[in-house]
This record gives C-alpha cells, sequence and structure tokens, in this order.
C-alpha cells in the first residue's frame, strides 16, 4: 500500500466546465504546476485523475481534470482531498521534516525524561503547537527554537527543552 501526502482539498467548484477550486496545503502551490495526475480521496476510495490544467487564483489552485467536463462532475468531487505518494514528495531541506513524520514521535526533555508521545499539532498563527500525551497527562510544547532542540525523524524522537511553566 502506498503513503500519500495530502496537498489540497477541493472546496468548490469554478465555472461551468468542469474545474475544481483547491484551497492547498503545501508550502509550494506551484508544485501543483509540475504533477500530471494526483489521487483524490473520497470516503475510503482514492482514484487516479489525470490533470489537464492548473490556474492560480487568489488564495486557490483551479484544476481541471481529463473527464470532469461540466459543473456537475466537478461538484462530484466537493470536498475531497488531493493526495500524491509519498515518493512525489519534495524532499526536506536540513532541519526540516514533514508533519506527519512528527504524530507519534516519542518527546524526551533535555533531562532524558520520557514525556510522552505527540498526539496533535495545533497550527496556529504564530507557530505550531505539539500535543503531547503521555498516560493521562498532557503537554502543550510550541514549536520554537527555545524548545525543540532536536528531531530525529529516523529515531522517532524529538528532544525538547520545557520552559518555564510549560508543565
Amino acid at each position: 500500500m502506498l503513503d500519500y501526502f495530502v496537498i489540497g482539498k477541493i472546496v468548490n467548484t469554478q465555472g461551468i466546465k468542469g474545474e475544481v477550486r483547491v484551497l492547498p496545503t503545501t508550502d509550494d502551490i506551484n508544485r501543483f504546476k509540475k504533477l500530471k495526475e494526483v489521487y483524490i480521496s473520497r470516503r475510503n476510495d482514492i482514484k487516479l485523475y489525470e490533470i489537464e490544467n492548473v490556474r492560480f487564483h487568489k488564495q486557490f489552485v483551479l484544476l481541471k481534470f481529463k473527464g470532469i467536463d461540466t459543473m456537475n462532475d466537478a461538484e462530484l468531487l466537493k470536498n475531497t482531498e488531493i493526495k500524491i505518494p509519498k515518493d512525489l514528495a519534495i524532499p526536506c531541506e536540513e532541519d526540516e521534516y514533514y508533519i506527519s513524520d512528527l504524530y507519534g514521535m516519542t518527546v524526551i526533555t533535555d533531562e532524558d525524561e520520557n514525556i510522552g508521545t505527540i498526539e496533535d499539532i495545533i497550527f496556529t498563527g504564530a507557530n505550531d503547537v505539539y500535543v503531547v500525551k503521555k498516560e493521562d497527562n498532557q503537554i502543550l510544547i510550541p514549536a520554537i527554537k527555545q524548545c525543540i532542540l532536536n528531531v530525529n525523524v529516523l529515531e522517532k524522537t524529538m528532544k525538547v527543552h520545557l520552559l518555564e511553566g510549560l508543565r
């Protein structure tokens, strides 16, 4: 089974010729121009679609898929996720990692205390916040340089410094 990355969500139709309006969830929206095909996930079903055209309008990506030629066809794709196989993802730079790699990661303090695993990530305007849980305890750790000391994706561990008041 393939691993996929979600790169956008189809939020609406665009016009009457089968285009869809996509809210991108990727840092680089120009990546849509480089793609020839994407997978669309609806409930438990995933299907490959060939991209005919890509345009940009405000914060949206407008996509036209081969075989989707009317507004009614496009309407069926509303509220679905656009995915690509993980091997097509843009490679990370040094000290970068994919959000999906963080879930389930073991979090250890700079004093070698295991404080739990990352169960959720809260996306705020300023910085992300990692929700770390262990049994009945929950700690919210801001994703800032003062707190996040090291992330080892291969070992699935994160070393953190807990600022005063985080416990």
